[in-house]
Formats: structure tokens, C-alpha cells, sequence
């Protein structure tokens, strides 16, 4: 069993107003991209992590010359695309002379830094080790609490959704190397719009499996999720320590 990972790092946030691409702000002085690799790189299965960055990018050059020697050895820097999906694609080009066609890859969202490592493995334990030679795949997620309505182009309120047939998408999400690039592939052909790997896998006609995970497993993608996620890593430090 062999596994990468692709660390999605090119984004400009947009929505999150900083003069700064929202991976590079920081919690307790580094950044949340750093947070992230950290976490993919303290399960010991991943061979090698691919940051895929923009191509403008002016902080990572300074971010991986600091990392510590563990981790700089097992990056792989690659540029990303306009899209996330083309960026996730350019970080399996990445790997085409590395990975076999039934490899294992991990991708993960780089300003996800609360990720427990523990529902990592248990993603991969899950998927990679049941010994399924027809698994494709699957994500970690997390069930849906609130009361769900579906709203018109008014926002009126037309119909209360079943909450138990909802999950909250989260990263990391995990799959087969061939299909997934093929599954990308076939998106970028197509025009299609795709918010996540496992849209593109079941664009393809595969049917991913959920994987339960923390909820504190959050994304930060504005400046509150910032402040949630210093307070996460905080009680998650605090676990550690009992």
C-alpha cells in the first residue's frame, strides 16, 4: 500500500479580505499552511506531500526553506491552476513517474490545519487497508446538526430538507491515483465545475464512501474560522498534554 498526498496551496482568499493568501496567516506566529503539512506529514504511511502553489506565490520560497529537514524531504513543489480541481490535477502530474496506477492519494485542504491525524489513519485503515481491490475512495466527513431548508431565488423558505440523508463534505479525501486523475481529466474537458475531488469521482460514476470525522476538523475561510481554529489547535494541544 502506498500513499501520497496533494495539498491544494494556490489560492488567493478571496473571501477572507487579507492582504495575504488566507494559507499563509497565522496561528501562534506560523502559518496555516504549515499547521496543515505538520499534520500529513506526522502520518508516517504518506511517502510524499505535493504543495501546489500559485504561481505568483511570494511566501512559500521563505516557508519551506524554515521547515524542519522531516518534512522538507518528503515536499514535492509544483504550480497550481485557476481552479482548485486543476490545481489537485498539477500535483498528480506531479507524481506520474512515482505512483501506480492503483496508489493511494490524500488531499487535503491547506487551510484545514485542525485535522486530527488520528482520522487521517482512520480514513486510510478504512479505505486502504480493507484490502478491496475495487475501492475507489472516499472523504472524511461529518454529520449535519442543524435543521436544513431549502430556500427559492427569494430566499422563502420552500421545504425542510432531511438532515440524515446530509453529511458535511471535509478533506482529507482519498483515492486512487488513475481515476482520480482520469476523473479530473475528464472535468476540465467537460467545463464542468467541481468543489471537490469526490464531485469529480462521482462525476465519473463512482460512488465515494464517507468516512466519519471531527467536526473540529474545520476550514478556515474567514477571519472568525481564524480565531475558532487558534482555539481548536489550543484544545487539541491541551488533549495531548492530559
Amino acid at each position: 500500500m502506498t500513499i501520497w498526498a496533494v495539498l491544494p496551496a494556490a489560492g488567493i482568499g478571496r473571501r477572507m479580505g487579507s492582504t495575504i493568501p488566507k494559507q499563509y496567516l497565522t496561528i501562534n506566529s506560523e502559518p496555516l499552511l504549515l499547521h496543515s503539512l505538520r499534520r500529513l506529514s506526522s502520518v508516517s504511511a504518506i511517502q510524499k506531500i505535493v504543495v501546489v502553489i500559485h504561481p505568483e506565490d511570494a511566501h512559500w520560497s521563505q516557508l519551506e526553506a524554515s521547515i524542519e529537514p522531516e518534512i522538507q524531504n518528503c515536499i514535492i513543489t509544483v504550480i497550481g491552476g485557476d481552479e482548485r480541481y486543476q490545481s489537485v490535477l498539477n500535483g498528480l502530474g506531479a507524481l506520474i513517474d512515482l505512483a501506480q496506477a492503483d496508489d493511494w492519494v490524500l488531499v487535503h485542504d491547506a487551510v484545514r490545519p485542525c485535522v486530527r491525524a488520528a482520522d487521517i489513519e482512520r480514513l486510510v485503515e478504512k479505505l486502504a487497508e480493507g484490502n478491496d481491490p475495487n475501492s475507489i475512495g472516499g472523504l472524511l466527513g461529518s454529520e449535519v446538526d442543524n435543521t436544513l431548508k431549502r430556500v427559492d431565488e427569494n430566499l422563502t423558505v420552500v421545504k425542510t430538507v432531511d438532515r440524515a440523508l446530509y453529511w458535511n463534505a471535509l478533506t482529507p479525501q482519498m483515492f486512487r491515483f488513475s481515476p482520480l486523475k482520469q476523473a479530473i481529466e475528464a472535468v476540465v474537458a467537460s467545463g464542468e465545475q467541481v468543489t471537490d475531488e469526490a464531485a469529480a469521482m462521482e462525476s465519473a460514476g463512482h460512488r465515494p464512501i464517507m468516512v466519519p470525522g471531527n467536526k473540529d476538523n474545520i476550514k478556515v475561510t474567514r477571519e472568525a474560522d481564524l480565531i475558532l481554529a487558534a482555539q481548536i489547535l489550543e484544545a487539541q494541544h491541551s488533549e495531548t498534554l492530559v
